[in-house]
Protein backbone atom coordinates (compact mmCIF):
# COMPACT_ATOMS: atom_id res chain seq x y z
CA UNK A 1 0.00 0.00 0.00
CA UNK A 2 2.68 2.33 0.83
CA UNK A 3 4.44 2.40 -2.68
CA UNK A 4 0.75 2.71 -4.16
CA UNK A 5 1.35 5.94 -2.44
CA UNK A 6 4.28 6.23 -3.27
CA UNK A 7 4.14 5.67 -7.09
CA UNK A 8 1.43 7.72 -7.25
CA UNK A 9 2.96 10.39 -5.87
CA UNK A 10 5.52 10.07 -8.33
CA UNK A 11 3.55 9.84 -11.41
CA UNK A 12 2.11 13.15 -9.98
CA UNK A 13 4.92 14.85 -9.81
CA UNK A 14 6.42 13.73 -13.66
CA UNK A 15 2.46 14.96 -15.03
CA UNK A 16 3.13 18.08 -12.98
CA UNK A 17 6.73 18.78 -13.88
CA UNK A 18 6.01 18.07 -18.06
CA UNK A 19 2.86 20.51 -18.02
CA UNK A 20 5.67 23.03 -16.81
CA UNK A 21 8.16 22.13 -19.72
CA UNK A 22 5.52 22.29 -21.97
CA UNK A 23 3.79 25.59 -21.35
CA UNK A 24 3.87 28.52 -23.79
CA UNK A 25 6.62 30.59 -23.76
CA UNK A 26 6.11 34.33 -22.58
CA UNK A 27 6.20 36.99 -24.99
CA UNK A 28 9.77 38.38 -23.87
CA UNK A 29 11.47 34.77 -23.53
CA UNK A 30 14.58 34.30 -25.86
CA UNK A 31 15.01 38.13 -26.55
CA UNK A 32 18.23 38.58 -24.08
CA UNK A 33 20.49 36.83 -26.90
CA UNK A 34 22.70 39.02 -29.04
CA UNK A 35 20.59 38.80 -31.96
CA UNK A 36 17.40 40.19 -30.10
CA UNK A 37 15.83 43.57 -31.16
CA UNK A 38 16.91 46.52 -29.14
CA UNK A 39 14.64 49.33 -28.26
CA UNK A 40 15.08 52.35 -30.52
CA UNK A 41 17.65 54.54 -29.22
CA UNK A 42 16.79 58.22 -28.32
CA UNK A 43 17.32 60.39 -31.37
CA UNK A 44 20.45 62.84 -30.85
CA UNK A 45 20.11 66.42 -32.54
CA UNK A 46 22.21 65.94 -35.54
CA UNK A 47 24.79 68.99 -35.18
CA UNK A 48 26.58 70.24 -38.69
CA UNK A 49 30.03 70.42 -37.77
CA UNK A 50 31.31 73.94 -36.62
CA UNK A 51 27.37 75.25 -36.66
CA UNK A 52 26.78 75.12 -32.78
CA UNK A 53 28.52 78.59 -31.38
CA UNK A 54 26.94 81.77 -32.47
CA UNK A 55 28.59 85.08 -32.25
CA UNK A 56 26.40 85.97 -29.12
CA UNK A 57 28.26 82.86 -28.02
CA UNK A 58 31.48 83.80 -28.89
CA UNK A 59 31.41 87.35 -26.95
CA UNK A 60 29.95 86.00 -24.15
CA UNK A 61 33.36 83.64 -23.77
CA UNK A 62 35.59 86.25 -25.04
CA UNK A 63 33.99 88.78 -22.15
CA UNK A 64 34.50 85.72 -19.40
CA UNK A 65 38.21 85.07 -20.26
CA UNK A 66 39.48 87.97 -21.39
CA UNK A 67 38.38 89.27 -17.98
CA UNK A 68 40.80 86.41 -16.33
CA UNK A 69 43.57 87.41 -18.66
CA UNK A 70 43.09 91.25 -17.50
CA UNK A 71 42.56 89.99 -13.48
CA UNK A 72 46.06 88.80 -14.06
CA UNK A 73 45.14 85.30 -13.63
CA UNK A 74 47.77 84.54 -16.47
CA UNK A 75 51.14 83.38 -14.88
CA UNK A 76 54.07 86.46 -15.79
CA UNK A 77 55.84 84.43 -17.96
CA UNK A 78 52.60 83.49 -19.93
CA UNK A 79 51.77 86.72 -20.17
CA UNK A 80 54.72 88.21 -21.35
CA UNK A 81 54.33 85.73 -24.41
CA UNK A 82 50.89 87.20 -25.44
CA UNK A 83 49.40 84.02 -26.36
CA UNK A 84 46.59 83.97 -24.47
CA UNK A 85 48.15 82.04 -21.52
CA UNK A 86 48.71 78.55 -23.90
CA UNK A 87 51.31 76.82 -22.10
CA UNK A 88 54.53 75.98 -24.75
CA UNK A 89 54.00 72.73 -26.55
CA UNK A 90 50.57 73.22 -26.36
CA UNK A 91 49.58 73.77 -29.87
CA UNK A 92 46.36 73.31 -31.47
CA UNK A 93 46.36 69.12 -31.24
CA UNK A 94 42.60 69.01 -32.53
CA UNK A 95 40.52 69.70 -35.07
CA UNK A 96 37.00 69.56 -36.07
CA UNK A 97 35.36 66.42 -37.26
CA UNK A 98 37.97 64.17 -35.81
CA UNK A 99 37.82 62.82 -32.17
CA UNK A 100 39.50 64.49 -29.31
CA UNK A 101 43.07 62.78 -28.99
CA UNK A 102 42.96 61.37 -25.19
CA UNK A 103 46.45 62.68 -24.24
CA UNK A 104 44.97 66.10 -23.76
CA UNK A 105 44.20 67.32 -21.04
CA UNK A 106 40.36 68.70 -21.13
CA UNK A 107 39.31 70.96 -17.81
CA UNK A 108 35.63 71.61 -16.92
CA UNK A 109 33.77 74.76 -18.35
CA UNK A 110 32.84 76.94 -15.80
CA UNK A 111 28.90 76.98 -15.13
CA UNK A 112 29.33 81.29 -15.19
CA UNK A 113 30.45 80.55 -19.03
CA UNK A 114 27.85 77.96 -19.40
CA UNK A 115 25.47 80.05 -18.10
CA UNK A 116 26.22 82.42 -20.83
CA UNK A 117 26.63 80.04 -23.74
CA UNK A 118 23.63 77.97 -23.20
CA UNK A 119 23.33 73.75 -21.76
CA UNK A 120 25.30 71.82 -24.63
CA UNK A 121 23.00 70.12 -26.76
CA UNK A 122 21.90 66.40 -25.33
CA UNK A 123 24.72 64.15 -25.82
CA UNK A 124 27.26 66.71 -25.67
CA UNK A 125 29.78 68.47 -23.48
CA UNK A 126 31.81 71.67 -23.26
CA UNK A 127 35.48 70.97 -22.45
CA UNK A 128 38.43 73.49 -22.21
CA UNK A 129 41.47 72.02 -24.21
CA UNK A 130 44.76 74.71 -23.87
CA UNK A 131 43.49 77.89 -25.22
CA UNK A 132 39.91 76.91 -27.09
CA UNK A 133 36.40 75.86 -26.12
CA UNK A 134 35.02 72.59 -27.53
CA UNK A 135 31.73 70.95 -27.85
CA UNK A 136 32.52 67.30 -28.16
CA UNK A 137 29.84 64.32 -28.19
CA UNK A 138 29.69 62.16 -25.33
CA UNK A 139 31.20 58.60 -26.43
CA UNK A 140 32.94 59.15 -29.92
CA UNK A 141 34.68 62.69 -28.33
CA UNK A 142 33.96 64.02 -31.79
CA UNK A 143 34.65 67.84 -31.41
CA UNK A 144 31.71 69.51 -33.18
CA UNK A 145 32.23 72.86 -32.60
CA UNK A 146 35.33 75.59 -31.01
CA UNK A 147 35.62 78.65 -29.78
CA UNK A 148 39.56 78.99 -30.54
CA UNK A 149 41.97 81.55 -28.49
CA UNK A 150 39.96 82.23 -25.54
CA UNK A 151 42.24 85.15 -24.47
CA UNK A 152 42.97 86.68 -27.21
CA UNK A 153 42.78 90.29 -27.08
Amino acid sequence: MRSKRLESFLIAMLLGASAVALAAKPEWAGQAGPKAAKPPAQARPEIPIGAHFQDQQRQAVARYYGGLQAKGRCPPGLAKKNNGCMPPGQAKKWSRGQPLPASLIQYPVPRGVISQIGQPPAGHKYVRVANDLLLVALGTMMVVDAIEDLMKP
